[in-house]
């Protein structure tokens, strides 16, 4: 036995060398540790306060971002690792403040959480909330791993593995549990108590299962570094001398006879045993869901491995005419399987009608493929014509003509236009707008467009467009329709002839060219000219002016006179005061207006 013991701890002093862990480090892991047990860091509690806050947060918001925040800052993996040193090393005292830090530690997250939940508005259970109620033996073994690179960390010198603290903390996942027992709880007593239960209960399984396998592994952890040599040992016992946590839980043990008695908390091999019954324990509950998500998995298996035959029995042998030529592709399969029967409902786009004999021919080759009887498969085929002809002869023998036939794309267009017009006809707009045309669009993602043109002497402003905007959506009850504005000035242009001439100047072209468009875009337009002559001129100037535009518009833009109006010339004595450049040309102003 002492053979055994010699070579037991000669391969623990050989793993601490390994992992760099001497005896200077083990004195200062082992006081980090039992300080981290502490009540009286006011750190420790805002963190672990503002931790749960945002932990609920992301669970109600389904934000894994949020949550892995919170997962980083919560302080709880301290605490747990002190407990699992105290059962390590027989440790009563760091044992006792351990199991009052965490326990307090739990009832704070939770009572917080359940504070939060009570404050919000909407308390639906998210998938990132659900996703926490149903832990299994992974999660077990997820734990277990965790734990002992934690505390292997935790033991050695700060060099690279620093950076496997935030992993651990990430993998582990221990302030999102407790906050799904409190948002549990808190749905419970406002919503649905037997839901909110079991929310709770779920969430709280995952945080005990966490709590014992990362207790559990790094107690294994600091038994395999011999973490509590002699000197380490009267190190921490002078450190527990002087404080005041770890002297008053000596004083209460004191104080009870029977308190005195638990001290030697037993052997090594005792606490072990502990331990591994306490994971065994845990193996039943979560076993169970193991088996659920086994069944789960393969049942998807299952589905997917009946799907892919099905898809690949009617491609390879069904999809193509016999000249390789494309007859048919699939739009969407469904397939299930309950009680040996399998349901199988295909819709294909098709060039050409499937017989009764090709159907029974696919639901025969699928049987074989997947080792059914064919009175075993149910199958159902939708097929969507892609041609006229035979198609279009086939469906109409099967139309009943006590069916009423749906409305032609023309009616349906004629209904749509009518709603349109009675819909904007009743919108109040601008006082200074004019309404000129207006354009209907659906696109590709089904969205509603609407294009107004309007004719004004100004354009009106964002807001409001805004409220034309909402008033054409709520008469036309499309809440998604999006309205564009197109803009037109009443003031288009103006043109000056040199004196005595009714040849068009060339700089004109451009803005003639921009009205012809826009009265040949909008037929509804009118097109006035305002000519201002001066006394001395011939009035008979006017026609001959008003002609070279018509003659204009109407050669290149194909614009009738119809749509062109002559206003009474003005008199231009005092046109040396307007523009005194201009004293000897004569003006025209052009305007739009609607019919």
């Amino acid at each position: 036995m002492a053979k055994n013991t010699s070579s037991w701890q000669i391969y623990r002093d050989w793993l601490a060398t390994q992992m760099g862990v001497d005896e200077e480090r083990k004195t200062d892991v082992y006081l980090e540790i039992s300080q981290a047990a502490t009540l009286t860091d006011a750190a420790y509690w805002f963190q672990l306060v503002f931790a749960a806050g945002i932990a609920t947060i992301g669970l109600v918001l389904s934000s894994p971002a949020v949550i892995i925040g919170a997962m980083l800052i919560s302080p709880l993996m301290g605490p747990i690792l002190s407990l699992g040193l105290a059962l390590a090393t027989g440790d009563f005292v760091l044992l006792v403040r351990a199991i009052a830090n965490l326990t307090i530690s739990c009832l704070v997250a939770i009572s917080f959480a359940i504070l939060l939940i009570f404050t919000l508005p909407f308390k639906e259970a998210t998938s990132e909330i659900l996703a926490r109620t149903t832990p299994n033996t992974l999660d077990l073994g997820i734990a277990l791993f965790s734990g002992a690179i934690g505390a292997l960390a935790t033991c050695r010198p700060i060099k690279g593995v620093i950076t496997s603290i935030p992993g651990v903390s990430i993998a582990v996942a221990l302030m999102p549990p407790l906050c799904v027992v409190g948002f549990g709880i808190g749905m419970g007593f406002s919503l649905n108590l037997a839901e909110g239960l079991q929310i709770s209960k779920g969430g709280g399984l995952l945080f005990l299962t966490n709590l014992v396998a990362i207790a559990f592994a790094s107690t294994l952890v600091f038994l395999g570094l011999n973490i509590d040599t002699e000197n380490v040992r009267q190190r921490a016992k002078l450190w527990e001398s002087s404080d005041h946590e770890s002297l008053a839980v000596q004083n209460f043990l004191g104080s009870y006879k029977f308190l005195q008695k638990l001290r030697p908390i037993g052997s090594l091999p005792s606490r072990l045993l502990v331990g591994f019954l306490a994971i065994l324990a845990l193996l039943v509950p979560l076993s169970s869901s193991f088996a659920k998500l086994g069944q789960e998995v393969s049942l998807k298996q299952q589905q997917n491995a009946l799907r892919r035959n099905a898809i690949s029995i009617w491609q390879d042998r069904f999809s193509n005419f016999p000249n390789k030529q494309i007859r048919s592709s699939i739009e969407r399969l469904s397939i299930t399987e309950k009680d040996k029967l399998v349901t199988v409902k295909l819709n294909v786009f098709t060039s050409k009608l499937y017989s009764d004999a090709e159907k029974e021919q696919y639901i025969q080759q699928l049987a074989n493929k997947i080792d059914k009887v064919p009175q075993q498969i149910q199958f159902t085929l939708t097929e969507i014509p892609t041609a006229t002809n035979e198609l279009l002869v086939k469906k109409e023998e099967v139309i009943q003509p006590t069916v009423p036939l749906p409305p032609s794309l023309n009616e349906l267009q004629i209904n749509l236009l009518q709603s349109l017009n009675k819909a904007i006809a009743d919108v109040s707009f601008p006082p200074n707008m004019q309404l000129v045309d207006y354009a209907v669009s659906i696109g590709n993602s089904q969205a509603f467009l609407i294009n107004i043109a309007y004719l004004s002497d100004r354009p009106f402003s964002e807001d409001a467009q805004a409220l034309v905007m909402r008033d054409i959506q709520k008469r036309l009850g499309v809440s998604e329709a999006k309205v564009s504005f197109d803009y037109i000035s009443t003031a288009v242009s103006e043109i000056i002839f040199d004196e005595n001439t009714a040849t068009i100047p060339t700089n004109a072209n451009a803005n003639l060219d921009q009205i012809g468009k826009l009265l040949q875009l909008y037929p509804q337009l009118n097109l006035s000219v305002t000519i201002s002559l001066r006394d001395l001129e011939n009035n008979d100037l006017k026609k001959s002016y008003f002609q070279a535009i018509a003659t204009y518009l109407a050669s290149k833009w194909q614009i009738p006179k119809q749509q062109l109006n002559v206003i009474q010339s003005v008199s231009l004595d005092n046109l040396n005061s307007i523009n005194p450049s201009q004293n000897s040309k004569a003006l025209l102003k052009i305007t739009l207006k609607r019919r």
